[in-house]
């Protein structure tokens, strides 16, 4: 049973890692795909595989997706983690979509690599962010997220982050960037803000129990 209660209008801190610590995306393939699946799932109507709703008139997923489970706030997707803000919207909407997510990634990455059993390590962790200054800086954490473990170049280059999205007019575009920007100012703003945090977020990862256990070796 799960401690913390989802409650709509609230924004929360969603992370988890591979089983084992092992890879959970091994090129950007796994993470596009990952991607899309947080995109195609975060619909109210029950909702098939990706492979279905490739089926869908434009028509059908525009109406499917105007009522949303939540609001995806910020995202990074490293090797063998991810990290995401998510708003709920929805009753049950954050519980909904990890649920499709995590099961819907899964049969995808276990039928690619020819593996069986979990991927995850058990169910996802949650944490509510319960102060405007939390977010902001929790959206600088996992922006620059691949800064903040000063991981090495090859590593790195594995990692995705909504970071162009809010800095940038590149990206994949499934962020409410507008919760975080609106308060900040313009893309500039925001860029300097969270480089600036970067010092101290590295300092504060190191005393913060669920950062350090998703630390990669």
């Amino acid at each position: 049973m799960r401690k913390i209660k989802f409650v709509k209008g609230e924004f929360y801190h969603i992370y988890n890692r591979g089983v084992d610590r092992r890879s959970i995306f091994s090129n950007k393939y796994d993470i596009e795909r990952f991607l899309q699946c947080m995109d195609e799932f975060n619909t109210v109507s029950v909702t098939g595989g990706l492979y279905q709703n490739s089926f869908a008139t434009p028509a059908v997923k525009t109406k499917q997706k105007s009522k949303r489970l939540v609001n995806i706030v910020a995202y990074c997707l490293n090797p063998n983690h991810y990290h995401l803000i998510l708003e709920q919207l929805a009753e049950g909407g954050i519980s909904q979509l990890m649920k499709r997510l995590g099961g819907g990634y899964s049969w995808y990455f276990n039928n690619r690599y020819q593996r069986s059993g979990a991927l995850f390590q058990g169910s996802f962790k949650a944490k509510l962010i319960d102060s405007n200054e939390y977010l902001l800086y929790l959206s600088a954490y996992i922006n620059l997220n691949f800064k903040i473990h000063q991981l090495s170049d090859r590593v790195a280059k594995l990692v995705r982050s909504s970071w162009e999205e809010y800095t940038t007019n590149q990206g994949s575009g499934i962020c409410k960037k507008g919760i975080i920007l609106n308060q900040i100012g313009h893309k500039k703003d925001y860029k300097k803000f969270a480089l600036d945090a970067i010092p101290d977020l590295i300092e504060k990862r190191k005393t913060t129990k669920e950062i350090a256990e998703l630390l990669i070796d």
